[in-house]
């Protein structure tokens, strides 16, 4: 078989590079609670531990600063784990008929 002007006969050949995809962190969420004059302390102490698994002493510092500032930081996770839990806060207080509400905004 006669040579070719494009044949390689070596096993290096042309080989493309696979170019690498520019990974970026995803954007990160504060979940946040909001102060009320109506929702008990030990509830708000309650929905910290169960469900942002604080342990007592920092659910408790974080339910005294959302009474004293009007507002505190539950955690920073991505946007899909963020929505879930306000979803999740926002739904447990309703069921326990409190007017707790909570909220995300995007970290810097």
């Amino acid at each position: 078989m006669p040579d070719l002007p494009f044949e390689d006969d070596h096993d290096g050949g042309l080989a493309l590079q696979e170019a690498q995809p520019k990974l970026q962190k995803p954007p990160m969420y504060k979940v946040l609670l909001l102060n009320d004059d109506f929702t008990p302390m030990d509830f708000v102490v309650s929905i910290l531990q169960t469900i942002f698994y604080k342990d007592k002493d920092e659910a408790v510092r974080i339910t005294m600063n959302v009474h004293t500032s009007g507002i505190g930081l539950c955690g920073v996770y991505t946007k899909d784990i963020a929505e879930t839990k306000v979803q999740q806060v926002i739904a447990y207080a309703q069921e326990n008929q409190h007017p707790l509400q909570c909220t995300l905004e995007e970290a810097e």
